[in-house]
């Protein structure tokens, strides 16, 4: 009964190791059979297409996957070589509120969060941005605060890395706000709210 059971396991043991060999011997295959698949090195020429080259120019008008981004005033704030004046979408209560969180974030630190330029960064030293309440970036298309953003401008760096665009686009809706907030007459107010705060 001892041989028996010596037996069943060296038929066992036998069994096992050819089933290692075979899978390894299928694998070395498999690399040899992948490794002299028929390949064309860089710039080598072929005679299978016309121009006998081996690489081919992609399809014209051929875009990645998910990257196609033919709307210019969306992705680069510009029409040509000018900034856009409008903003790409119609802005909306939801959109200003997306913009406030994100210029919270992003922006307050340097420019504060009424866009004065006095963020806890420059009370510490560091050079104060311009204010957004000054004449000239009061009358600054829309386009140039996404290029600004997104390119850098001055000490500030490009925030295209860390800002999608539609939350750029956010935040320029809500820096115009603040504009607005501080600059606003009475004439702004709709009549029905003039009431309100004691206007004819």
């Amino acid at each position: 009964m001892f041989r028996s059971r010596k037996r069943v396991c060296r038929f066992l043991i036998c069994c096992l190791l050819s089933v290692f060999f075979l899978v390894a011997c299928n694998q070395n295959m498999t690399f040899q059979m992948m490794g002299s698949q028929p390949r064309y090195n860089p710039l080598e020429p072929s005679n299978f297409f016309r121009d006998g080259q081996s690489a081919q120019q992609p399809v014209p008008d051929t875009v990645a996957r998910g990257h196609l981004q033919d709307d210019s005033a969306l992705f680069t704030g510009r029409v040509g070589n000018a900034n856009v004046t409008t903003f790409p979408y119609p802005v909306t209560g939801d959109i200003l509120l997306r913009g406030q969180q994100r210029f919270d974030i992003f922006c307050a630190p340097c420019h504060g969060r009424t866009g004065s330029g006095n963020g806890l960064v420059v009370q510490r030293g560091f050079p104060a941005p311009p204010t957004f309440h000054q004449e000239r970036l009061r009358s600054a298309p829309v386009g140039h605060f996404f290029d600004v953003m997104t390119n850098g401008f001055g000490r500030m760096p490009s925030y295209a890395e860390q800002i999608p665009v539609n939350d750029r686009w956010a935040i320029i809706a809500y820096i115009r706000a603040l504009q607005l907030s501080q600059n606003a007459t009475i004439n702004d107010v709709p009549p029905d709210e003039r009431l309100k705060l004691g206007g004819p």
